[in-house]
């Protein structure tokens, strides 16, 4: 019985280790965005609405 419960926490403890870990290292990742095109602002005066 004794082993049982030694196993489990011993299983409990390595789970635990592990996703600290992981979230860890997601929170440690460098995000990245990619730069927007600017669009031509002329190119927005050329159109008209429809009648």
């Amino acid at each position: 019985m004794i082993t049982v419960l030694v196993i489990s926490i011993i299983v409990i403890l390595i789970v635990l280790a592990l996703s600290v870990l992981t979230i860890g290292k997601g929170y440690s990742y460098k995000h990245t965005v990619d730069p927007v095109d600017p669009l031509p602002e002329d190119e927005g005066e050329k159109e008209e609405p429809e009648k």
